[in-house]
């Protein structure tokens, strides 16, 4: 279904906040836009061909070529071999772009010659890695939806092997907020039971001196113990929660864990977006790139979902659109702006890698990030990144949505730092929205 009527800026600015949910989630499935320079295809192709290509199509493509190559922010390697760029603006679809390769190294690394090489698609099947929080996030506050689950009540109560010191003042929201006191992640999970993985990531002991809810603290950990909250409140395994509740509903139907368990044979072969070709694991292509992922069956909540650029990209309107996406609510209006609100105001923030980093932090998503959001970034916009390359900006403003999609860690994770690039796609698109 095509919307009859467009959100214009004007029509954003005058409306309130109850009518713009309304209207953006009556759209339904946005409008084909221009795929790689060509006019979209499908229903609405000829409107989208009679329209001219958005001023920032070319020089998004650009930016996305350049860093193909080494660059003066990379210069020993290219930042990744491939990526594709998704960009929505009032619920439409309005530039697709695809650069490089999905596979360009074999286990070593050792470059392939051109003939084994594997282009980027639209279509291409990523990594998500730390994106798949945002997704637990929304699962979990689905049960708060449901008042099976109180923000504000300690974890412990739902999950009682949620022990140590000091664990018993951590709360639901501290969680989702990074401010739990939990470490950035959990180790010595190899070789046990399924059963012993999951009681040592609930029985792991927040960092010295920490003080629930004083201080962000960045925690893959606080998701792991999120994504368990979420099996023992739904009574099903955190893969059918996100599947039913949230890739189901939003017509994402190539998102989800273990994709060689869902991913024909021949779709394998063109649209996996290959990760780390080292030989300590050999190439990752359709295996989870995260260690402790990869150890626990690739079903936790800090990492392992699969998908494309598009359905980052749906998953990101349908939050911009209050929680509903398609005629479907997936969240409450009045969560979804508990979500999109900072729940850190005030707090400190330990970070080793960007020291300068705010705070700001909603539930489940980030908040107002410059090194990667560059000059969009603002109170009010939200996203996530990932650590293969990933990135989901959106910024309510422009009602823009942004899924950049790279495959930054093949053939090796060290090569390059991806958030300069991602700054300099998201000033691209603030300098032509």
């Amino acid at each position: 279904m095509i919307c009859a009527m467009s959100l214009t800026r004007r029509h954003l600015l005058g409306a309130g906040a109850a009518a713009l949910t309304a209207t953006a989630a009556g759209c339904g499935r946005d409008k084909p836009g221009w795929v790689d320079g060509q006019p979209g295809g499908g229903a609405g192709g000829g409107a989208a061909a009679a329209a001219a290509a958005p001023a920032y199509l070319a020089p998004l493509k650009a930016v996305l070529t350049k860093y193909l190559k080494p660059t003066t922010a990379n210069p020993k390697h290219p930042t990744y071999a491939g990526a594709v760029a998704v960009v929505m603006v009032n619920n439409s679809t309005t530039a697709t772009v695809a650069v490089g390769h999905a596979l360009r190294y074999g286990a070593g690394p050792v470059e392939l010659a051109a003939a084994k090489r594997v282009a980027m698609r639209a279509d291409s099947v990523f990594d998500l890695a730390s994106l798949t929080k945002m997704w637990v996030a929304v699962a979990l506050l689905q049960q708060v939806d449901k008042g099976k689950v109180a923000l504000d009540a300690p974890v412990a109560r739902y999950l009682p092997g949620f022990t140590g010191a000091g664990k018993d003042k951590v709360t639901v929201r501290m969680l989702l907020a990074h401010t739990s006191g939990l470490p950035v992640g959990v180790t010595g999970v190899k070789g046990l039971t399924t059963a012993a993985q999951r009681a040592k990531v609930l029985a792991t002991p927040l960092v010295g001196g920490a003080v629930p809810g004083r201080t962000f603290r960045y925690s893959s950990t606080g998701l792991m113990v999120a994504g368990q909250l979420v099996e023992k409140v739904t009574g099903s395994t955190l893969e059918a929660a996100v599947k039913n509740g949230i890739s189901a509903p939003l017509g994402a139907r190539h998102l989800g864990f273990n994709p060689r368990t869902w991913l024909s044979a021949a779709d394998q072969a063109a649209r996996l977006a290959a990760t780390d070709a080292r030989t300590s694991r050999g190439l990752l292509r359709g295996t989870v790139h995260d260690d402790v992922a990869a150890q626990m069956g690739g079903v936790i909540g800090s990492a392992g979902l699969f998908g494309t650029a598009r359905d980052v990209a749906l998953f990101g309107q349908m939050l911009l659109a209050g929680g509903a996406y398609g005629g479907k609510r997936l969240l409450s209006a009045a969560l979804v702006q508990q979500m999109l609100a900072n729940q850190n105001a005030g707090l400190p923030a330990v970070d080793p890698e960007r020291p300068g980093r705010p705070s700001d932090h909603g539930l489940g998503v980030t908040l107002r990030q410059p090194w990667f959001m560059g000059s969009l970034s603002s109170p009010t916009t939200f996203g996530h990144t990932g650590f293969t390359g990933t990135s989901l900006l959106v910024d309510p403003r422009r009602k823009l949505v942004l899924s950049l999609l790279t495959n930054r860690a093949h053939p090796n994770w060290s090569w390059a730092d991806p958030d300069p690039m991602r700054a300099e796609v998201a000033n691209v698109l603030a300098k032509y929205l």
